[in-house]
């Protein structure tokens, strides 16, 4: 490193100026224009990691660039500080959740402020902060009152060994609990729900407008899964279509009525409430230890496409008729259906469905087709349009007028409707569990549910808790918790023991960061009008299902119950979805021991080096393998940036402005235009690449025999610095003081000069049967065709060719053309 850039001593000094001046706090009357940078509230693990590093890298550079061009940028901090791990913590050694995440705070606040990243840490929130689990539990209910809150059955991992509830997080992939080894087995409990089906057609027709990665908005509107079709009702009967002896039918979901004549399955999803009342005698121990072991699996292991379909479905033994054929069809179950979405029942057409198909070809099904391919046709299934075939009444109508018709027969028989179907399910937010907000509601044997009343918020979970090693929540055991009076009729009442899922935490705090400190209410609505929706809202994309479809479904509905702005439909109007840190290929994981420290690097480089690294190695929205980042070539040239800034290198000279000074000008507002474009695409890495060009070229200017004119070097070197502030800014911060007495980052982003943009001109050589015959003054970029007009419409070359059309041009823009006679 540079003599006298002592970079532990530098990034110390401004990190400690920045806190103690308070240089990004800022208050909601601030009169220069809101701009609102947010980083995904992070959960507090400890210090930060090589992720952490990147994401955080990104935001600061935003709020440092939007506050030089003028904004009053919103830049706060929290931790998503409830969750798993610190109630895991605690069964392990007995330390409080409390004690326990309050010092991971304390480690990742303190590796936040080594990367140099700046925020307004007043308006600091922490979930497990008693006012902030106060509105927590004020906005659940306001929910329960508007019926957006509510309890009913939901299936829950239960394991028999530990007596209590699992997360999936805590299920191995064998289906074993991690702590006992039991056998996890599905059970059905009171849980709570938040009633975002309500928000579906919202949530997805909303996306629209949203300035996010294309991907992420297909990511939600497949979640939400919005279908239009038919639902219609098929009775079981037996082989040859006499009724079951249960009289029972059940309802199916398709968005293709028009291909039911092709129908020749049906499928249950495992669960389904009819499975044990139709399956034969004599299939049933096989079915049933089917459903044990589907009953393990998660939703998304059943969704995939992965393991052989014959491992996957089971014959029942039972049929059901067919109304469009009246004829019986095998009733099988497979894993891939839920209960979940539609009726948990499909009608399987094999020869218009790839997995039908498939699953038919498995089980040696019958395969109909329905809808004629094209000629030439040799695929499997057919999923395109064709006229009608081989279904009777429909034969011959196209795909459109075949649903209506299929439809309006439904409803004319009373059989079925028209419906949209959505795969988004009610949001299941119970968890029983300690470490999480208390739920605030009373059982009373009187009067029921009962909420508890505003003033006595919030219900706090007790700190005199015993964690036991089975995992059971304490907070069941804890009789002073436990006992309370009901609100109603004052008679004794039981207090929820479930507490919230650590989305609903994540689900609004960034509206509590725009109004902090209000005691009233969690937040204004002119707070909330100021500030939201977030300008720039920046995360994994790790997170583009659950936790952005929480927090929009929660900005919606506190608008629409009137306590946001009623045109705040959308929390965050622009995202970014940085890339994954690797090392050798693997995701980087406290579980995999792969971690590379920061604070190792940050000790020995500096964090501007780190920081520079991350932004030039890739473009931010691609996944980076650590093995690429190399620290050493940004801490070399930050060195090179150190001794140019200090006067190190070369000579500076007073004098008129030469050509050579002129192009060191043009260079200078050129980086200008492009940083500023860059940084607006979130191209950091060329514009590393860009200050990077311009140091090798004010090192060549300033060591030429000429020397530099000090005019021009002081000017690009002060260009430079500027640009470079948001994204190291230590020691951009350091040298500014050093040259100019005051800070960089108060400074103005630099305005490029239009008259110093003016492309060079140089002389190119005209040429006619390879003689010199002109020598032309033309703009240094020309290009081919240019360069040939030119030459052309040179008198002299003109008197050469004697008005006769030349029999070739060769040009060499912008040196050289040679015009062949």
């Amino acid at each position: 490193m540079s003599d006298g850039y002592d970079v532990q001593a530098i990034e110390a000094k401004w990190q400690q100026r920045w806190r103690d001046s308070g240089a990004y706090e800022i208050d909601n009357d601030d009169q220069r224009p809101p701009y609102y940078v947010l980083s995904m509230y992070p959960y507090p693990s400890g210090r930060a990691h090589m992720g952490h590093v990147r994401n955080y890298t990104f935001g600061d550079l935003i709020v440092r660039y939007r506050t030089m061009n003028g904004y009053g940028v919103l830049s706060p901090i929290g931790f998503d500080s409830f969750g798993l791990p610190a109630e895991n913590a605690a069964i392990r050694t007995g330390e409080h959740p409390r004690t326990f995440t309050d010092a991971r705070i304390e480690e990742l606040a303190s590796s936040l402020q080594r990367i140099g990243a700046v925020y307004d840490w007043r308006r600091q929130v922490k979930s497990h902060d008693p006012s902030y689990i106060k509105w927590t539990q004020w906005i659940f209910l306001r929910f329960l009152e508007a019926g957006l809150a509510y309890r009913a059955e939901a299936p829950v991992n239960w394991c028999p060994g530990c007596q209590t509830v699992l997360a999936n997080e805590q299920v191995l992939a064998d289906g074993t609990c991690e702590r006992s080894g039991d056998v996890v087995e599905k059970r059905d409990l009171e849980q709570w729900f938040f009633k975002i089906t309500d928000y579906a057609d919202q949530l997805l027709d909303d996306l629209d407008d949203l300035e996010w990665p294309e991907r992420v908005k297909t990511m939600q509107r497949n979640w939400i899964g919005r279908s239009k079709g038919a639902e219609f009702d098929m009775d079981v009967v037996d082989a040859d279509g006499e009724p079951h002896p249960s009289g029972r039918s059940f309802r199916v979901f398709t968005t293709r009525p028009d291909t039911s004549f092709g129908m020749t399955f049906a499928v249950l999803a495992p669960e389904h409430e009819l499975v044990e009342e139709i399956v034969v005698e004599e299939r049933r121990a096989e079915v049933e230890a089917f459903v044990a072991r589907v009953r393990k699996e998660t939703e998304i292991d059943r969704l995939s496409a992965e393991g052989p379909l014959e491992k996957r479905g089971i014959f029942t033994g039972a049929y059901a008729r067919n109304p469009f054929t009246g004829k019986p069809v095998p009733i099988y179950l497979a894993d891939y259906v839920l209960t979940t979405y539609g009726t948990g029942a499909i009608m399987a057409v094999p020869a218009e469905d790839q997995r039908d198909w498939d699953f038919a070809t498995a089980y040696g099904l019958p395969i109909v087709r329905t809808v004629q391919p094209p000629e030439g046709w040799e695929g499997e299934a057919y999923t395109g349009d064709g006229p009608r075939i081989n279904s009777d009444w429909l034969d011959g109508m196209d795909k459109t007028t075949a649903i209506a018709a299929a439809i309006d027969w439904l409803e004319e028989r009373g059989i079925g409707e028209r419906t949209v179907n959505y795969r988004l399910r009610d949001w299941l937010l119970s968890r029983q569990r300690f470490w999480g907000c208390p739920i605030p509601v009373v059982h009373c044997p009187s009067c029921g549910i009962v909420p508890v009343p505003d003033e006595e918020l919030p219900v706090l979970a007790p700190d005199d808790v015993e964690f036991l090693p089975t995992g059971e929540s304490p907070l069941k055991l804890h009789e002073g918790f436990l006992r309370a009076e009901c609100p109603t009729c004052r008679g004794p009442a039981t207090r929820e023991t479930d507490t919230m899922d650590t989305f609903v935490d994540s689900s609004w705090y960034f509206l509590r960061f725009a109004d902090p400190f209000n005691e009233s209410a969690p937040f204004s609505a002119d707070a909330a009008s100021r500030w939201l929706p977030v300008d720039q809202y920046i995360g994994g994309v790790e997170h583009a299902i659950l936790h952005l479809m929480y927090a929009r479904f929660f900005t919606k509905a506190l608008a629409d119950l009137g306590y946001a702005p009623k045109e705040l439909r959308e929390p965050f109007k622009r995202l970014f979805t940085q890339g994954m840190v690797r090392l050798h290929g693997a995701k980087m994981s406290k579980s995999k021991g792969n971690l590379v420290a920061p604070e190792e690097i940050i000790d020995s480089d500096g964090a501007d080096a780190l920081r520079l690294a991350h932004l030039f190695v890739s473009p931010p929205s691609d996944d980076v393998d650590w093995d690429a980042v190399t620290i050493e070539g940004a801490s070399r040239f930050l060195a090179r940036v150190w001794r140019l800034a200090n006067g190190e290198i070369g000579t500076a000279v007073d004098r008129a402005p030469t050509p050579a000074d002129e192009a060191i000008e043009r260079a200078t507002h050129q980086l200008i235009v492009r940083i500023t474009d860059e940084f607006e695409r979130w191209s950091y890495n060329t514009a590393v690449a860009g200050c990077m060009e311009l140091v090798n070229e004010l090192y060549r200017y300033a060591q030429s025999d000429d020397g530099a004119r000090r005019e021009t070097l002081d000017e690009a070197v002060d260009t430079l610095l500027k640009v470079m502030a948001p994204m190291t800014p230590h020691i951009t911060a350091e040298l500014w003081e050093r040259r100019h007495g005051d800070s960089v980052h108060t400074q103005t982003w630099p305005t490029a000069d239009p008259s110093k943009l003016a492309v060079a001109t140089v002389t190119m050589v005209v040429q006619v049967n390879g003689k010199v015959r002109d020598r032309i003054e033309v703009d240094a970029g020309l290009d081919e065709d240019a360069a040939v007009a030119a030459a052309l419409a040179s008198e002299k070359v003109q008197a050469q060719l004697g008005g006769a059309e030349p029999r070739k041009v060769i040009a060499r823009p912008p040196k050289l053309v040679n015009v062949v006679a």
